[in-house]
C-alpha cells in the first residue's frame, strides 16, 4: 500500500471519527476559530502528517518495527529541547535538576546513535539459524537503507516534537481538544492528499479492499491519530509536553515482543543497547521533573505558610 495513500485515508478516518465525538460532546463549545489557531492548526496538519508520519512509515520500510519504536525514545528528548529553546522549560545549569535533564538527553540521543549505527549479534531470534554463525560477529552496521531509514525517522521524530510544542500553544488558545483533534486531522487530510497527488499518481493506489489494506487506516485513523491524539491533548494541557512525550519507552517493549512473535523479527545487540540507553535518558529527564515539581511545591507551601504567619502577627 501506497504509505502517502495510508497517510490520507488514515487522516479521513480521524476526522470523521472525532468530528461525530466533537459534535456529540462539545456542541456549546463557544471558543472562536481566528486567524493564528488557523496558523496552528496548518502546522499541526503539515507536521503530523505530511512530515511526521509519512516519513514515519518511509523509515518503516527500510528498518524495523522493533527499531522504529526504540528509536521513538528520543522523542522526549527533542521535546525538552524545543521546550527550552521556547521557553517552556525552565534550565538554570547550577540545578541538579538541570544537570540531570541535560545528561538525560546526551544518554538518549548517544543511545539512538548506536542503535543506528551498531547492529552487532543476534541476542534473540523467533526462528532457530543454521549454516555459517559467523554473520553473527558485531560490527558497525553500514547498510545504506539502514541508515537512510534512520534519517527519515529521526526528522519524523523532530516534526512529531514540534507539534507537541505547537499542540501545548493551541489548547491553550482553544480549549476544545476533541475539536482540535479533528481540524488537525481534517487539516492533515487536506495536505497529505496534496503531496499524495503530486508524488503518487497511480489511480489503483488508492483502492482499497476487504484486508489489511481496509484495517490499516481504519486503525490507525480512529486509535493512533483520533483516540491517542485527542488523550495527548488533555494531558498536554494539564502537565505539559515534556511529561507527555516521558512515557514513549512503554511501547517499545510491546513492539519488541509482537515483532518477535508475529513478524518473526531478530533483537540485536546494538538495538537493546541502544534501547537500554534512550530509556535510561527519558528517566533522568522524567525524574528532573518530578523533582523539579517537588521543589515547586515545598516553595508554594512554605510561602503560604509565611503569609499566614504574617497575617497572624498582624492581627
Amino acid at each position: 500500500m501506497s504509505r502517502y495513500v495510508l497517510v490520507v485515508y488514515a487522516h479521513a478516518f480521524g476526522t470523521l471519527a472525532t468530528a461525530v465525538l466533537a459534535i456529540l460532546f462539545e456542541r456549546k463549545n463557544k471558543s472562536k476559530i481566528t486567524k493564528s489557531i488557523l496558523r496552528d492548526i496548518f502546522f499541526l496538519g503539515l507536521l503530523g502528517a505530511v512530515l511526521g508520519r509519512t516519513l514515519f512509515f518511509a523509515g518503516l520500510e527500510y528498518t524495523s518495527p522493533t527499531f522504529a519504536s526504540a528509536m521513538a525514545n528520543i522523542i522526549p528528548c527533542i521535546t525538552f529541547i524545543l521546550a527550552v529553546v521556547f521557553r517552556m522549560e525552565r534550565l538554570d545549569i547550577s540545578k541538579l535538576s538541570a544537570q540531570a535533564k541535560i545528561a538525560g538527553t546526551l544518554v538518549a540521543l548517544g543511545g539512538a546513535i548506536l542503535s543506528t549505527l551498531y547492529k552487532g549479534i543476534v541476542v534473540i531470534s523467533a526462528h532457530r539459524r543454521h549454516g555459517n554463525q559467523t554473520d553473527g560477529i558485531s560490527k558497525v552496521f553500514l547498510d545504506g537503507n539502514w541508515i537512510k531509514g534512520s534519517l527519515m525517522l529521526f526528522i519524523s521524530y523532530l516534526s512529531l516534537a514540534a507539534f507537541f510544542i505547537v499542540q501545548t500553544w493551541t489548547i491553550k488558545k482553544y480549549p476544545a481538544p476533541i475539536t482540535l483533534t479533528s481540524l488537525s486531522c481534517l487539516a492533515g487530510t487536506l495536505l497529505a492528499a496534496i503531496m499524495t497527488v503530486i508524488l503518487d499518481h497511480k489511480p489503483a493506489s488508492w483502492r482499497l479492499s476487504w484486508n489489511i489494506t481496509l484495517l490499516a487506516p481504519i486503525y490507525s485513523g480512529i486509535v493512533v491519530f483520533g483516540i491517542t491524539v485527542y488523550a495527548q491533548t488533555l494531558v498536554i494541557r494539564e502537565k505539559g509536553p515534556v511529561f507527555t512525550t516521558a512515557f514513549r519507552p512503554s511501547s517499545m517493549v510491546i513492539v519488541a515482543i509482537m515483532g518477535l512473535l508475529i513478524l518473526g523479527e531478530e533483537l540485536h545487540l546494538g538495538e537493546i543497547l541502544g534501547s537500554i540507553l534512550i530509556v535510561l535518558g527519558m528517566y533522568a529527564i522524567l525524574w528532573a521533573k518530578k523533582y523539579e515539581n517537588r521543589r515547586k511545591s515545598l516553595e508554594i507551601m512554605e510561602s503560604d505558610r509565611a503569609e499566614g504567619n504574617e497575617i497572624t502577627m498582624e492581627k
